[in-house]
């Protein structure tokens, strides 16, 4: 990862950084308000070896730095506490020994004993305590057996004094120490996070999963389960625009021939891709290509009920010879855009789209529209959509921003592969049009050019009627996904259908 990387890491997981320092200041807080604060009383001894020839004083102060290193344990060990114990009514010898710290300041014969309790004067009792009886117990000990004077001369540098504030807890570094504690558990934990994190977020980890480019990005919408036409119901909208992007890109998929079939298909469930169709079908269909949208889901079809129209009779009915194919068709809008519904369940999906009638279905579809455009399932969880692709020019791949794993996008394009299945490309839904991640599409961010409001506009009838009938002398291309030499379709009913317009 580089600079840059971490930098947006930190600005996408702020909120995990922050929660870590909250919860770390939190707990400081918490821990300061209910420790007992500590007093401290000191007391300093000078350790020293009498002499009076001054020939031995260099030899007597090495002896001293000798010892003085010994009585740091000695003054706070069991001998010095019983001591002081006895001095002391009802403070019990052990207490005192875990109360009393002893260190020798380096280079000297100084040692320093630091007694630390929750009482002020409780502690400088037992320092007062520890000047007084530090000094025989030495004494005693350093006595020759014979008897004699000792060797060893402790004095009282310091006599120790009432500490009146206490030495712990201290707020301000205790919450400095949580503030960066919590803030390097913060970045560790959101640079750990984006480490582990393998969805699909750019269109560089979708080309490293599938081997296919982004034909486009569709931006999230919390409004879309609600208004999920866009393209027809807010035209001028950010999402709209996205959906022409994917329109004019998906032109240049196939430069060996036009396209006329494709399948839309995801790895699981909920990743937009029936909205994605419908919305794709509407905006090729305002540039004046004849288009066919196929719910080929036939497990939860969602087409229907998107368009408002009738799902009563659709597909399944058309391939079993019940009605005929301009009886299942349904037109939407201005008549260049039909639907063909699933029709009836049927409780074996994958045989039925499998079968030599949705073969002959598709060729059909194929002589009579300009494009045809299949809704299917995820990949995934059921076949019939690798099933659908091998009918097809090609599937485009609906993934999820941030939600999509690697794996999962894998697996689906290896099932896609499996069958010899074309992979036009891949569309990226729902993706975040705030933060670090936000995808800013192939030249402008997310709304960053609009019309402008101030100028004349022009309706949306009247934008249709203009493409219906373009102006006189205007050359007309025959099929605008690859605007080849005019030629005419037939009909399954015999008509000629009219000629077709970008």
């Amino acid at each position: 990862m580089e600079l840059r990387d971490y930098v947006r890491v930190l600005r996408k997981q702020w909120r995990l950084i922050a929660l870590c320092v909250l919860l770390a200041a939190g707990t400081a807080a918490v821990v300061t308000m209910l420790a007992t604060p500590q007093y401290r009383s000191e007391v300093t001894f000078f350790v020293s070896t009498p002499t009076d020839e001054a020939s031995t004083t260099f030899a007597g102060g090495a002896f001293s730095q000798q010892r003085v290193r010994s009585y740091a344990d000695i003054v706070a060990g069991p001998a010095t506490a019983q001591a002081v114990a006895e001095r002391l009514q009802g403070v019990d010898a052990s207490d005192i020994a875990e109360k009393v710290t002893a260190t020798v300041v380096p280079e000297t014969v100084l040692l320093e004993a630091t007694v630390t309790d929750a009482s002020p004067q409780r502690a400088q009792q037992i320092a007062q305590g520890l000047a007084d009886r530090f000094p025989d117990v030495v004494t005693a000990l350093e006595r020759p057996e014979g008897g004699g004077a000792s060797p060893v001369k402790v004095s009282v540098v310091e006599q120790p004094m009432v500490s009146s504030d206490p030495v712990s807890p201290k707020p301000a570094r205790n919450l400095a120490l949580a503030l960066v504690l919590g803030l390097l558990l913060g970045v560790g934990l959101a640079v750990l996070r984006e480490t582990l994190d393998n969805t699909i977020k750019n269109p560089d980890d979708s080309l490293e999963a599938v081997g296919a480019a982004t034909l486009g990005a569709i931006a999230y919408d919390p409004q879309a389960s609600r208004k999920p036409l866009i393209v027809s119901d807010s035209p001028r909208s950010v999402r709209s625009e996205a959906f022409r992007q994917l329109r004019t890109n998906l032109q240049f998929v196939q430069v060996d021939g036009p396209l006329r079939s494709l399948v839309l298909t995801s790895s699981l469930p909920k990743e937009g891709k029936s909205t994605t169709a419908c919305n794709l079908a509407i905006a090729m269909a305002q540039t004046g290509v004849r288009v066919c949208l196929v719910e080929g889901d036939l497990r939860r079809p969602r087409i229907a009920d998107y368009l408002g129209l009738e799902s009563a009779v659709g597909m399944t009915d058309v391939l079993i010879g019940r009605v005929s194919l301009d009886d299942a068709l349904q037109v939407w809008g201005a008549g260049m855009l039909e639907v063909l519904p699933s029709g009836p369940l049927p409780p074996n999906p994958s045989e039925l789209l499998s079968s030599r009638g949705m073969d002959e279905l598709m060729k059909a579809l194929e002589k009579r529209f300009d494009l045809v455009l299949i809704d299917a399932p995820p990949l995934l969880p059921v076949t019939d959509a690798a099933i659908l692709s091998t009918l097809t020019d090609g599937a485009v791949l609906c993934v999820r921003a941030r939600s999509t794993r690697k794996d999962q996008l894998n697996q689906a394009a290896g099932a896609l592969r499996a069958v010899d299945a074309k992979i036009l490309g891949v569309v990226l839904t729902m993706v975040p049009t705030k933060g670090p991640d936000a995808y800013q599409g192939y030249g402008y961010g997310y709304g960053s050019y609009k019309s402008d409001e101030r100028k004349p506009q022009m309706s949306t009838a009247d934008a249709e009627r203009a493409l219906e009938a373009p102006p006189a002398g205007a050359h007309v291309a025959e099929h605008p996904l690859d605007a080849r030499p005019a030629r005419t379709h037939e009909r399954l009913s015999g008509d000629s259908a009219p000629v077709d317009r970008y």
